[in-house]
């Protein structure tokens, strides 16, 4: 039997004969039949199909090849162990068997927050992680099903901007309500009482169970963890978003359109979240405090948790509030009248990405400018790229004077003898329409004979568009709604491939797909362009960082000619 055929059949020979699409799609169907189970009330049903997904050879070498490309592929667990090559990512896909799994404790560091404060982040076991996405695979399709309609964080296919726009539609006309509820749930992960979460979390008890109560290390001494649901686990988002589900449908069932004297009476109460910040809208001040606040105290009690009481306020839209980045807030024309409600980023926001960038500059004063330029540019981009949906024109402008300012300060610490005209001359130059580009000249040239640049991304070449927010109901697990994920992922790299017309005509060229796998290319997976020189021709393809890595260790394994 070849390599193939034994891929197809779940009994790969070994890692690179892994038949992926075939993997994914065998996933993909198991996860849809849940979701038609769930929907259908069947229960049982429910129960073996999430078996069957977490028994198969294909759920768990997807498990393992998750854990091995994302970000936190290089950090390891107690155990000091990591899946590094092909013959150790196909011998761990044999460890991820449910007779005689135990779970190693979590090793505890621990994470800056914004107020000074230290997060606890518990890093499981690669075998842990692995284990824990396989059961991630089977539990994801309920929870997307059960989810609140307006609940947008650990979710696929929704993102911050959803929960950004989705606020602005509730708070933007004429009628809609003036008060905020801005809520935010003390110590989320850390609280989440086990008893809650063991009686309605539909997933294999005994797994569970190890899970919660595996304990963590810190200073090489165990410690138990009776409550919470760690930080840094694979599943931790999911179970966390399925115990706070609900919450929008309680306060919906108690605020809702009534009628009042014989008229309709709407008490304008929405509700958004993200994770465990949230907001909830009203048409008062005292309707959210007597009302609604609590019905969210009651409902986080029985899971056990409680709001914070430092961060928890009720805010009047004319003063405007902060919420996941962006601050909120409607302003008023000095007639008093035709308020205009407004998106853009908050000040606490362009302080905190300007203090990383000027810490970047300052740890590199010995850096080379082409360096430091590809230091900088992967952080202005994504920054810009998180606020380019909101009105963020002058914060742009703001962003680019003061980076300007902190490159013009390390320029000049670099030649304190030289004059300024020189320094300008030797760091900036005119690339396209702009005059003072900081950019490092490279020995390429082009077809006229002028030299290429490395330059710095601006803030304020970047074009301002409204983010097309994502429909409520929609399941990417549900069949029905396959077509408008698809279209959608589309729509969104295109939308980030805009101005960049040679990237998006090898995009279109391969009808958004990676030519290696065939899977498509997403923002989420982002993608790497690929050269190669064909008959004198030089081919760009766009391909998966990890197909991209494929292929340059398939070239750097050939022998050379």
């Amino acid at each position: 039997m070849n390599e193939k055929s034994c891929a197809s059949s779940g009994n790969a020979l070994n890692w690179e004969s892994i038949d992926w699409n075939k993997a994914k799609a065998y996933v993909k169907k198991l996860q849809m039949r849940i979701v038609k189970a769930v929907k259908e009330g069947k229960h049982g049903k429910v129960k073996a199909l999430q078996w069957m997904l977490t028994h198969s050879f294909y759920a768990k070498a997807l498990a393992v090849k998750k854990v091995t490309e994302n970000k936190g592929k290089k950090t390891s667990g107690v155990d000091r162990e990591l899946w590094t090559s092909p013959k150790l990512k196909f011998g761990a896909i044999n460890k991820l068997r449910r007779r005689g799994y135990k779970p190693m404790p979590l090793k505890r560091t621990y994470i800056l927050k914004k107020n000074g404060k230290k997060r606890p982040l518990g890093i499981p076991t690669m075998t842990d992680r692995a284990m824990q996405t396989l059961y991630g695979f089977a539990l994801s399709p309920i929870a997307e099903t059960t989810a609140d309609p307006n609940s947008y964080g650990f979710r696929i296919g929704r993102c911050v901007q959803d929960a950004i726009e989705q606020s602005f539609t509730c708070l933007n006309k004429e009628k809609s309500p003036n008060w905020v509820l801005e809520g935010d749930i003390k110590g989320c992960f850390d609280n989440i009482s086990h008893e809650w979460i063991l009686q309605n979390i539909p997933l294999d008890k005994e797994i569970l169970q190890k899970w919660l109560k595996c304990g963590f290390i810190e200073t090489g001494e165990l410690f138990p963890t009776e409550a919470g649901t760690p930080q840094g686990g694979t599943i931790s988002p999911t179970i966390c978003n399925m115990v706070l589900d609900g919450l929008e449908k309680e306060i919906k069932k108690n605020y809702h359109k009534t009628k009042r004297n014989g008229k309709a009476h709407f008490p304008k109460v929405n509700f958004i979240r993200y994770a465990d910040d949230f907001i909830v809208t009203g048409e008062s001040k005292e309707l959210l405090e007597e009302g609604v606040l609590p019905i969210i105290t009651r409902f986080l009690a029985e899971r056990g948790l409680e709001l914070s009481e430092e961060k928890t306020v009720i805010t009047h839209i004319d003063s405007g509030f902060n919420f996941l980045g962006t601050n909120i807030r409607m302003y008023k024309a000095k007639s008093g009248r035709n308020g205009k409600l407004l998106t853009k980023p908050s000040k606490e926001n362009i302080k905190a990405f300007l203090d990383k960038i000027r810490a970047a500059i300052k740890d590199h004063n010995g850096l080379e400018q082409e360096k430091l330029i590809r230091t900088l540019n992967p952080m202005i981009t994504g920054w810009v790229n998180f606020h380019k949906h909101n009105v963020s024109a002058r914060a742009f402008e703001y962003v680019d004077f003061q980076i300007w300012q902190a490159l013009w300060k390390w320029a000049n610490r670099r030649h304190k003898n030289k004059s300024r005209k020189w320094i300008a001359a030797r760091y900036w130059h005119t690339v396209g329409n702009r005059t003072w580009t900081f950019g490092a000249k490279t020995s390429s040239k082009k077809a006229n004979g002028e030299n290429y640049y490395v330059d710095l991304v601006y803030a304020t070449n970047t074009d301002i568009v409204r983010f097309p927010k994502i429909t409520a109901a929609a399941n990417p697990f549900d069949e029905e709604w396959q077509q408008y994920f698809e279209e959608r992922e589309t729509d969104k790299m295109l939308l980030t491939l805009k101005g960049r017309n040679f990237l998006t005509k090898i995009f279109r060229q391969q009808n958004g797909l990676c030519p290696i796998c065939g899977e498509r290319i997403t923002q989420e997976t982002d993608f790497k362009l690929h050269s190669e020189t064909i008959s004198n021709r030089t081919i760009k393809t766009m391909l998966h960082p990890s197909c991209h890595n494929i292929i340059h260790t398939l070239i750097s394994k050939q022998p050379s000619s």
